[in-house]
């Protein structure tokens, strides 16, 4: 099984470097004019690995930032904060340790680069969870519970208030979503349920939403992280 996994990764390492990519940071010609952001356009990437990375993608590039797709964990050496899209958390999860990501994810946070988790990714940067699996990278100070809401037909959208933001209530949209059962002291909540559950939070550079922003046209919670990455940088 180790020897097989070691082949698979090898194959995709020789694939990544192969890779061309049409808005990479050498190719683009994107330039940062997002509101009151700065002139310097922070490098955030977007663990590309499984899940909707492409929809966090085109986010990004509403707002003027490149956004590398990373496929490696060398790549973690080339941006300033990462975005851990939705998908299925343990299919991530598999693909984190399989590509060998784990250490050098945990390497980066402590050295303080911001990471943004969304749905699946809130659930892979959590300490703990209610469930046996995944293993998370227990990068965040929150207990999380997966599919909170049920099965896919239980999906669905709500406008909620969202703190660090301007303006009208976030159109929230939420899949098989997650919630946050509880916090730590130093982790504070951004935004909740009527019935007081969290739904989005924040500590240091550490961001997580169960729901989907990437699935909106509203890009502010992603100038937010933006801004997270500039300050840490």
């Amino acid at each position: 099984m180790l020897e097989s996994s070691l082949t698979y990764r090898r194959a995709w390492e020789r694939r990544c470097r192969d890779w061309t990519c049409g808005v990479c940071p050498k190719r683009s010609s994107l330039r940062y004019e997002a509101g009151n952001l700065s002139s310097g356009a922070p490098r955030i990437g977007v663990l590309a690995v499984q899940g909707d990375f492409l929809e966090h993608r085109q986010a990004l590039r509403r707002l003027g930032i490149d956004a590398p797709e990373i496929r490696l964990p060398d790549q973690l050496d080339e941006i300033d904060g990462l975005i851990i899209p939705g998908g299925e958390s343990t299919t991530i999860v598999q693909l984190i340790d399989m590509y060998g990501f784990r250490d050098s994810l945990r390497q980066r946070s402590r050295e303080g680069m911001a990471i943004w988790g969304t749905c699946a990714g809130m659930i892979v940067v959590a300490d703990r969870l209610t469930d046996r699996r995944p293993d998370p990278l227990r990068l965040m100070d929150i207990e999380v519970s997966r599919n909170a809401f049920g099965r896919q037909v239980d999906s669905f959208e709500a406008d909620i208030e969202f703190e660090e933001i301007e303006g009208a209530p976030f159109h929230c949209v939420f899949i098989r979503a997650p919630v946050v059962n509880s916090v730590g002291e130093s982790v504070k909540v951004l935004a909740a349920l009527d019935d007081g559950r969290p739904i989005a939070v924040r500590q240091g550079g550490m961001l997580a939403t169960s729901f989907h922003p990437e699935l909106t046209d509203d890009s502010r919670i992603h100038e937010l992280f933006a801004r997270m990455v500039e300050q840490r940088s």
